[in-house]
């Protein structure tokens, strides 16, 4: 296997290519949790691994709540499935509340402030789900200063809890929602058992993958992470590449679609984010490195799961998506690119114009 390889293996465990999910809350289920604090851009990391799914689709599963969107694996945002969202908050919450204390002890949310915020949240949204406006006026009401980063904090604080998860948006407004009203009951879970589980839907979601892949995306500690994928490492295939091991799960893939095959992502998709060490997998033989520009991750074009070049998207009284690429396209894979654009039009609603620019 070289590194080729390798960039197309995970095109097809990812379902960027091959078989598609026919539903979001499937996409999202098969990933296990997908980064998610730009939220219109998360969408259609979903939409394109969904067969024909548009962003209403995506829009009306998040409104259902067949997908939430909370603080888990990493102090971020993620879409997760409303089944997997009460293990994942026992294996990783306490590793993401140890990263933050520090910077909650300088906020001044001790204990006692936390169990006060939570209080005044469950009653909050006893009713019914609450913008995060109206949950800083509970927060005064309970005599909690939310000032600042306080009530960010505090709201995070409440979801690795269990106590609020994401409800349905008002408007373009996010609102919060109880927990148990959102997340089913489910089964004790085992940390062994959950360092395992989640080991496995890694290296079967994303892999080829390494060890250190592991470990940055899921916020896992060196320890428990071996653990993990020693737990299942029988299950998975390891292959030598270029002085790095990778695993991945040999009956993840499917048949991959004929070259040329093009893809635009956003700079948080997880084929993008779910590597740390092997992320320069992505750069093709035209620009060495990972996908950044100071530092800033980039929306890319994958052409055969490699990058060619860049987008951006403006919009006006139409959606004009301008590309940057780092060598000119044959006609073929400019057919390619297009019908990539047509996908993300059709998802969208709306045709997309393509401007071109050379670097």
């Amino acid at each position: 296997m070289n590194v080729e390889a390798i960039a197309q293996r995970r095109m097809l465990a990812q379902g960027l290519w091959g078989r598609r999910e026919e539903r979001p809350e499937d996409v999202v289920r098969r990933l296990v949790a997908m980064q998610a604090q730009d939220f219109a851009p998360a969408k259609w990391a979903i939409g394109q691994r969904a067969g024909a799914a548009t962003d209403h689709d995506v829009e009306r599963a998040f409104t259902e709540g067949r997908i939430l969107r909370t603080h888990v694996l990493r102090p971020t945002w993620h879409f997760v499935h409303p089944e997997d969202l009460r293990w994942l908050l026992g294996l990783t919450a306490p590793r993401i509340l140890s990263r933050m204390a520090s910077r909650h002890r300088e906020l001044g949310l001790d204990a006692e402030v936390r169990r006060r915020a939570n209080r005044a949240f469950e009653r909050a949204v006893a009713e019914h789900p609450q913008t995060r406006e109206e949950l800083a006026h509970a927060l005064k009401w309970a005599g909690i200063d939310p000032a600042g980063q306080r009530l960010p904090h505090l709201l995070m604080l409440a979801e690795l809890d269990g106590v609020l998860v994401s409800g349905p948006r008002r408007g373009k407004q996010h609102t919060y929602a109880a927990f148990d009203a959102r997340v089913p009951p489910g089964p004790a879970v085992s940390r062994d058992e959950a360092l395992a589980l989640l080991a496995r839907r890694y290296f079967a979601s994303r892999g080829p993958a390494t060890l250190r892949d592991f470990l940055q995306w899921s916020s896992l500690t060196a320890a428990e992470g071996r653990r993990g994928l020693e737990a299942v490492a029988g299950e998975l295939e390891r292959v030598e590449v270029d002085g790095r091991t990778y695993w991945f799960d040999p009956a993840a893939a499917s048949e991959a679609p004929p070259s040329p095959a093009a893809n635009l992502v956003h700079v948080y998709d997880e084929i993008v984010i779910a590597y740390s060490e092997s992320r320069d997998v992505l750069s093709g033989p035209e620009r060495a490195g990972f996908v950044t520009d100071r530092g800033a991750f980039l929306r890319v074009i994958l052409l055969n799961g490699r990058m060619v070049g860049r987008w951006r998207e403006n919009r006006g009284r139409s959606i004009e998506v301008t590309v940057s690429l780092y060598r000119p396209l044959a006609r073929a894979e400019e057919r390619a690119l297009r019908a990539a654009l047509e996908r993300y039009g059709a998802f969208l609603g709306e045709p997309v114009a393509l401007s071109i620019d050379g670097m």
